[in-house]
């Protein structure tokens, strides 16, 4: 349906291509070639942020402050259940410690989710226009990027305030997110592109982010499992093989503990980042070309 298409989309896309080549072969560019567009169609980025994000929020009294909504009500119903009601851990201000790992989780989940489907809700404007299509998931992620700032323009400061141990290392969050960001955005390049030729990769997303939130220590840390010295090998795998528990761990140090994210969380942090960048670009790259015929 062409009325789903600003017409200005349109306009920068043509526009966008005459200038740069409407057979451009992102294939043999190098991968780096990939995130470079964000800067070289930084007019056309543009463009479809601001259609996602008005979209998003198209008829919200509230606007982007519902971006709050989701973590506090999480929020306030997982300190009931596991802090008043069950006792299940004895974590001081539970309800900050659980924001400073939903912060992280919030994000990377609803911004993986929706990227997912980016191309294919796109379908009609890739079929007739050639541009980097790769910004149609890295538009979706700046739009959860936003809220993302709105929970820790609120999250931060209140940390500070409540919890004096943090007022030295809470800012050091922000550069640790930036690698969060990094991470997603590179793993919704990948399943962006391959979701178009695979449509099954989406329901998977879907059926996989509830089991992954709970195998996230979000709830609880590591060291305060019960069997986990029990079991020390399977938290090792439980730590490191579910690649956004050392994300979760190394905002929530400096944000919530009050102390400098933990030297081994944050090298795994940073080459998981360079990993999902790559493989986004690589998956990208070799698919580039089938997307608008499958589409």
């Amino acid at each position: 349906m062409a009325e789903r298409y600003p017409s200005a989309v349109k306009a920068v896309c043509v526009d966008t291509a005459s200038k740069r080549g409407r057979a451009r072969k992102h294939s043999r560019l190098p991968a780096m070639s990939v995130f470079a567009d964000l800067v070289r169609y930084r007019e056309l980025y543009a463009t479809l942020f601001r259609r996602d994000f008005q979209s998003k929020y198209k008829g919200s009294l509230l606007g982007v402050a519902w971006s709050l909504a989701n973590p506090l009500v999480l929020m306030l119903v997982y300190y009931v259940v596991f802090s008043v009601l069950w006792k299940a851990t004895n974590i001081d201000n539970y309800p900050l410690f659980l924001l400073s790992g939903l912060a992280t989780w919030v994000f990377f989940s609803q911004a993986l989710q929706a990227s997912t489907r980016s191309m294919i809700d796109n379908a009609q404007l890739i079929r007739k226009t050639r541009f980097p299509r790769q910004l149609l998931p890295f538009s979706v992620v700046g739009t959860h990027l936003i809220t993302l700032c709105v929970m820790l323009a609120v999250l931060v400061p209140l940390n500070i305030v409540l919890l004096p141990r943090t007022r030295e290392t809470a800012l050091l969050a922000l550069p640790v997110m930036l690698l969060v960001v990094a991470l997603t955005a590179g793993l919704s390049l990948a399943l962006a592109s391959l979701n178009v030729l695979y449509r099954d990769i989406e329901h998977l997303v879907s059926s996989l982010l509830l089991p992954w939130f709970f195998l996230t220590p979000i709830l609880y840390t590591v060291d305060s499992l019960p069997q986990g010295k029990t079991h020390p090998h399977l938290m090792q795998v439980l730590h490191y093989v579910n690649f956004i528990g050392p994300a979760v761990d190394a905002v929530r140090d400096p944000l919530f503990w009050g102390k400098l994210p933990n030297l081994g969380d944050m090298l795994y942090l940073i080459v998981a980042a360079l990993i999902a960048l790559t493989l986004g670009a690589f998956l990208f790259r070799r698919l580039d070309d089938r997307i608008a015929v499958e589409l």
